[in-house]
């Protein structure tokens, strides 16, 4: 859970920015797109392969 504290004298742009990096650092929201639907193992098999040979072909 992403929390952050109004500072004394702190815009609502300047506190809803710091929100922002903070969901983004924490990763919230790629949690969330990932939680969206329901993936088959064999998917998430697929799809870890597949960056494990992107990966390694760029480090090539």
């Amino acid at each position: 859970m992403a929390e952050v504290m109004l500072d004394e004298r702190e815009s609502f742009e300047s506190l809803l920015r710091r929100f922002n990096r903070k969901v983004q650092q924490d990763g919230i929201l790629a949690e969330v797109r990932r939680r969206g639907h329901y993936e088959k193992p064999s998917t998430t098999r697929k799809k870890k392969e597949a960056v494990k040979r992107r990966k390694s072909a760029r480090s090539s």
